[in-house]
């Protein structure tokens, strides 16, 4: 009974305007998979126990700020990402880190007319940024297949129609599906130092032609920011976090990066963020920020957000009061020791484009005064545990007839 509602909610849009978006919606549900139970009856019995808490559930609640359907297949999202390991980061990202990504994005905007993630998992972070102001219309792409109908089921459990959405089922880099758009904000967690085709004929392409150099073949982190860059509108923002090496490393990428900032002065910020706060890697990473219109352009502002989260177990996690932080310090653009750095774009010239963020914000803790007599104190006492010691040991070495030490 479950399978034919489905299959007639599928067939229910042929030859309509929303086939394309239902179109094998549902092909990774598979009702009789034996994970559900041994057997028919098991498998029947599970199902109907969940359909019945379901229809016990409240879906029209008197706040209209809660969406309880779309929180709760969040919530099933976040908690099968948070067991998944290491493949979990192809899907999601966590939601304190959306909801900076989003702030920054929609920053003094009452209305953004379209937002677009080029790699958007199952859609969380195209929604957070409708959580911060009005949006319109969201447009991704995503290569995973099954992950692709997660991001349109999640857009249509949280109420967008199909005729405010867009996503695509391809491989970004290789095969853009919204090359001819422009939008005005960008977000992005793309996969970390990915390997791409990095093929000849990418350096005729817009996207990437102006700067010269393709991003290498075993990292696509520049390359998806060369593709970003090129979609966001020239009034838009963009943010997207990425591993530290995007700040320092050289070659290929070391010219992409001073063509961003020396050439087209477009970069706005960088975010560095705690270690092991992501599903599937614990290496700590950053969010840059860029703009094609920029309000403080003779400057760039590095924050240190590394120190600020709450530990975990398995995760550390960023709080509310880490997250306005952040987000403040950057509105605010004032210096904040050992937090904060305003740095002039003739510093990072200075620096030769390098934008580690150590260079730029002092973090170093002066360490505790030595008192020289304590340590030689304890010197004098060390040397007489080691006579003691060799005294003893010379006496099992006479026993043994070896000779003493």
């Amino acid at each position: 009974m479950l399978q034919k509602a489905i299959n007639s909610i599928s067939e229910s849009t042929l030859g309509n305007e929303s086939e394309d978006d239902f179109e094998n919606l549902f092909e990774d549900m598979d009702l009789n998979n034996s994970k559900l139970g041994r057997g028919e009856a098991d498998r029947t019995k599970l199902i109907s126990t969940i359909m019945l808490k379901i229809n016990d559930i409240d879906f029209y609640h008197e706040d209209a700020e809660i969406d309880v359907l779309g929180d709760a297949y969040e919530y099933l999202i976040s908690n099968f990402a948070a067991s998944a390991g290491k493949k979990a980061g192809e899907f999601y990202t966590p939601q304190q880190v959306s909801r900076i990504l989003a702030k920054l994005v929609t920053i003094n905007k009452s209305k953004l007319q379209s937002v677009y993630d080029p790699t958007c998992g199952s859609g969380s972070l195209l929604l957070r940024v409708g959580k911060e102001t009005k949006v319109v219309s969201y447009y991704g792409q995503e290569f995973n297949s099954t992950t692709y109908n997660l991001a349109r089921m999640n857009m249509l459990l949280h109420g967008v129609s199909f005729r405010h959405f867009d996503i695509k089922n391809d491989d970004t880099l290789e095969r853009p599906r919204h090359i001819d758009m422009k939008f005005d904000a960008v977000v992005a967690n793309p996969p970390y130092s990915q390997n791409w085709s990095a093929d000849p004929k990418f350096i005729e392409d817009e996207r990437f032609s102006a700067y010269g150099k393709l991003a290498p073949k075993s990292k696509a982190d520049f390359a998806f920011i060369q593709h970003m860059i090129y979609q966001l509108s020239d009034n838009g923002t963009m943010a997207v976090v990425l591993p530290h090496g995007v700040l320092f490393r050289g070659a290929s990428e070391g010219i992409i990066r001073r063509y961003l900032i020396k050439d087209k002065n477009y970069l706005d910020a960088v975010i560095g963020l705690p270690a092991n706060i992501f599903y599937g890697t614990s290496i700590p990473t950053c969010i840059l920020v860029f703009k094609k219109c920029r309000e403080n352009e003779e400057n760039i502002i590095f924050i240190d957000a590394s120190k600020d989260f709450e530990p975990g177990k398995n995760q550390n996690r960023l709080r509310d009061q880490d997250v306005d932080k952040i987000i403040k310090t950057y509105t605010d653009r004032v210096e904040i020791e050992k937090y904060c750095h305003i740095a002039p774009l003739y510093e990072i010239e200075e620096n030769d484009y390098n934008l580690n963020i150590p260079r730029y914000v002092d973090t170093f803790e002066e360490e505790e005064e030595i008192d020289i007599k304590v340590v030689q104190q304890d010197l004098k006492e060390i040397d007489k545990q080691i006579a003691e010691v060799d005294k003893e040991l010379n006496v099992y070495l006479k026993e043994l007839g070896l000779d003493e030490i």
